[in-house]
């Protein structure tokens, strides 16, 4: 999508699954497991450092 960071984390869910739909036809995936979501936290973490509970 080549959206900055600022803008992906300021998007609402609606918006974000637009542009989803709008990158792969409309086609839908199965959701992101606890697991997975934690492994793309580690190897992609953010600069301001969020937590499980928000901003740490």
């Amino acid at each position: 999508m080549r959206w900055s960071p600022q803008d992906f984390w300021r998007a609402t869910p609606r918006e974000l699954l637009s542009a989803w739909e709008g990158l792969h036809g409309g086609r839908r995936t199965e959701p992101v497991l606890r697991r997975d979501l934690g492994r793309l936290m580690t190897a992609f973490p953010d600069e301001r450092g969020f937590t499980e509970r928000g901003i740490g």
